[in-house]
C-alpha cells in the first residue's frame, strides 16, 4: 500500500505530505482547496504526463514523493524489477518513490534512491494502482473500451484466449495481404525480380570472395614494387649471414655474434653475469638465423610474373564494376547478392506458390474463426456474471429495478474486406475478435434497452459508472484503489451505499477517495482534509487528518456548509455512529 505521499510546489500546494492507512482513507476539502491536486500529485508519483502549467512558479519545480509498501508475490515481483534496475528499498522495506518536474517542463524519476526512466514509474503504477475518476467513466462510454473492460472482467484464462486468437489472427492476416499484394502486383513483382536476377548473374558470374579486394590491393602493392623489395630482402639478407656481394672482410652479422658469445663465455667463469648474458647473445644469434632464413624464402617466393600483375589487373577491374553497382566494397556486394535472393523468394507468383499460400490462408482461417467462436462463447458468458454484478450494485445504490445488461454483437464484413467463418456463418474479425460490445441500460421494467450514454440521466450514469467499477476492483486488479468524485450528481440513500460500497471494498484493497459527499466520508477508516491558507499574499493549501469532534465539524462542514452548527454537528455524529455500526457489521 502507500503509505506517505508528499507534495511540494503542485498547484496551490505548497508542501503538504498526506499519511495514509490501510482501508478506506477518505480526503475531502472546501471547493478550490486543492483536492484535485492530490490525485494529480499521484499520478505524476506513478508516471502520469507532466503539464508544467501546474508548477507553481516559486520555487519553479514540483516535486511528489511516496512510500510504497507491498507483501506477497506483487510485493517481490516489484523488489525484484527494482533491484534489476539498481533500486533499493529502505531497511524496513519500503520503497521510495520520486518525480520532479521543473516550469520548463523537464521531469526527472527516482525509484529505491536510482534515477530511472518515467517509464519505470507508469510500469509500477499499473502494478499497484489504479485510479477511477470521471474521465474513467467517459472512457468507458466507447465501444472498445467496453470490450476491453469485459475482458478484463472475465478473467487470466479469457485473457490467454485473447492473446491466442491474436497471435492466430495476425498471422492470418499476414498470410491474407501477402496473397493479395502477389496477385495485384504481379507484373511491377515480376519486373523487380528480373532486375535482381540480372544483377545476381552479374555477381555470380564475377564470384567475388570475402576481402578479396583487399587481398589483391596488397598483392598488386607487391608485384609493381617487386624490384625494390628483392634488393632490400637480399642486402639484409647479405648483412645478416654474409653473401657473395659481402667482400671478404666484412664479417656478417652471425660471425659477430658468435665472436661476442665466446668472449663472454670465456671470462664467465670470473663473473657468471657474463655467462647470462653469453646465453642471452646465443638467443640473438638463432633469432637472427631465423631471420635470415626467411629472408631467403621471400626472396625464392617474390614474383615478378608481368602476366600475373595483368591477370590481377583485369581482376580487380570487374571487382570495381560490382562495387560501382552494388555496394561500396566486395563484402557489401556478396551481401547485396544474399539479400537479392531472400527478396526473390518474397516477389516469387508462381502458381505453385500462390496455391501453397492460398491453402495456408485457408487453414489460418480455419483456426481464426475456431477462436472467434470460443471467445464470443466466453465474452457471452462472463457479460451474463458481470450484468447481475452490475446489476446487484445498482439496486444498493438506489436502482433497485434498473438493469445493466452486457450485448455481444457480431457482424458481417465490411466490404473488400476477408471474412472468417464463425459457426456456420461468415463474420467480420479484427485483432480482437469478431465481437462488438455494447453496455446497455434498462432505467425500469419496460423500459428499452439503450446504451449507457442515451439511457441514463446525469446522476444515473454516475452511480452506473460506480457500480461498474466497484465490480471491477473487486474482481482483483491493483492493491490500491482511487476514487475521484465518482459520486458526482449523486445524494441521499444512495450516496449512503456509495460509502458503504467503498468501505466493503476497503477490506481487500487500500482505498483512496475524493468526495464531497459527508455520506461517503463517514465510512473512511482515515478521514484527510485539504484547506486553502488566504492569509498571505499567494493562496496555498496543506492537508491534515481529522479525528474525533473536528471530524464531526468537518462533515457537518460537508452537510450545511456550517461546520459550529450543532444541528450540523449531530447530524454528523449520527452519520459517523451509522457508518461505524456497518463497518462493524
Amino acid at each position: 500500500m502507500l503509505e506517505e505521499l508528499r507534495i511540494t510546489g503542485l498547484g496551490v500546494i505548497d508542501d503538504t505530505t498526506l499519511r495514509l492507512s490501510a482501508g478506506m482513507n477518505v480526503i475531502t476539502g472546501e471547493t478550490g482547496a486543492g483536492k484535485t491536486m492530490v490525485v494529480t500529485g499521484l499520478g505524476l508519483l506513478f508516471g502520469g504526463r507532466a503539464d508544467a502549467g501546474r508548477v507553481r512558479a516559486d520555487p519553479g519545480r514540483a516535486v511528489v514523493e511516496g512510500r510504497l509498501r507491498l507483501k506477497g508475490t506483487l510485493g517481490d515481483a516489484v523488489r525484484t524489477r527494482i533491484t534489476d534496475a539498481g533500486g533499493e528499498t529502505d531497511d524496513d522495506g519500503s520503497l521510495l518513490l520520486s518525480r520532479t518536474v521543473t516550469a520548463e517542463g523537464r521531469s526527472r524519476a527516482h525509484v529505491g534512491g536510482r534515477s530511472m526512466p518515467v517509464a519505470t514509474l507508469s510500469e509500477l503504477g499499473e502494478q499497484v494502482l489504479a485510479v477511477h475518476g470521471q474521465s474513467d467513466q467517459l472512457r468507458l462510454l466507447r465501444p472498445s473500451e467496453q470490450r476491453s473492460a469485459l475482458d478484463r472482467f472475465a478473467g487470466p484464462e479469457h485473457e490467454k484466449l485473447l492473446d491466442g486468437y491474436r497471435e492466430a489472427f495476425a498471422r492470418w492476416r499476414r498470410v491474407v495481404d501477402d496473397l493479395a499484394d502477389r496477385r495485384r502486383n504481379a507484373r511491377q513483382r515480376s519486373q523487380e525480380a528480373d532486375l535482381l536476377k540480372l544483377g545476381l548473374d552479374e555477381i555470380t558470374r564475377v564470384d567475388p570472395q570475402p576481402g578479396e579486394d583487399e587481398d589483391l590491393r596488397a598483392e598488386v602493392q607487391r608485384l609493381e614494387h617487386a624490384e625494390g623489395l628483392r634488393v632490400a630482402a637480399a642486402l639484409a639478407a647479405t648483412a645478416l649471414a654474409g653473401g657473395v656481394e659481402a667482400a671478404d672482410d666484412t664479417p656478417d652479422a652471425t660471425t659477430l655474434l658468435g665472436t661476442a658469445r665466446r668472449t663472454l663465455e670465456g671470462q664467465a667463469g670470473v663473473d657468471a653475469k657474463l655467462g647470462d648474458l653469453a646465453v642471452r647473445v646465443e638467443e640473438a644469434a638463432t633469432l637472427v638465423g631465423d631471420v635470415a632464413s626467411e629472408l631467403s624464402a621471400y626472396l625464392s617466393e617474390l614474383d615478378a610474373d608481368p602476366a600475373r600483375l595483368e591477370a590481377i589487373y583485369e581482376r580487380r577491374a570487374a571487382l570495381r564494376a560490382l562495387t560501382r553497382k552494388y555496394a561500396d566494397d566486395i563484402d557489401g556486394v556478396i551481401a547485396w547478392a544474399e539479400n537479392a535472393k531472400t527478396r526473390l523468394g518474397e516477389l516469387d507468383t508462381s502458381d505453385e506458390l500462390l496455391e501453397e499460400l492460398d491453402k495456408e490462408r485457408q487453414r489460418l482461417a480455419v483456426t481464426v474463426g475456431e477462436l472467434a467462436g470460443r471467445l464470443t462463447a466466453a465474452r457471452r458468458e462472463a457479460a451474463v456474471r458481470f450484468s447481475e454484478a452490475v446489476s446487484v450494485e445498482l439496486a444498493g445504490l438506489a436502482m433497485p429495478h434498473a438493469r445493466v445488461e452486457v450485448a455481444v454483437l457480431t457482424h458481417a464484413p465490411a466490404r473488400d474486406e476477408p471474412a472468417v467463418t464463425v459457426d456456420g456463418e461468415e463474420l467480420g474479425a479484427g485483432p480482437d475478435g469478431a465481437d462488438e460490445v455494447e453496455l446497455r441500460l434498462l432505467a425500469h421494467p419496460g423500459a428499452p434497452s439503450l446504451p449507457l450514454q442515451k439511457g441514463a440521466s446525469g446522476g444515473e450514469l454516475s452511480r452506473v459508472m460506480l457500480a461498474i467499477e466497484v465490480v471491477f476492483a473487486g474482481a482483483g486488479g491493483p492493491p490500491t484503489l482511487v476514487f475521484d468524485e465518482v459520486d458526482s450528481g449523486v445524494g441521499g440513500t444512495a450516496a449512503v451505499e456509495i460509502g458503504r460500497r467503498l468501505a466493503r471494498l476497503a477490506r481487500t484493497h487500500q482505498v483512496l477517495v475524493v468526495t464531497h459527499l459527508p455520506q461517503v466520508a463517514a465510512f473512511a477508516d482515515r478521514h484527510l482534509v485539504v484547506a486553502k491558507d488566504t492569509g498571505g499574499a499567494i493562496t496555498t493549501s496543506g492537508v491534515r487528518i481529522v479525528e474525533e469532534t473536528e471530524r464531526a465539524r468537518e462533515l457537518s462542514r460537508m452537510l450545511a456548509g456550517l461546520p459550529d452548527s450543532d444541528l450540523g454537528i449531530a447530524h454528523a455524529e449520527e452519520l459517523l455512529a451509522v457508518a461505524g455500526k456497518e463497518k462493524r457489521g
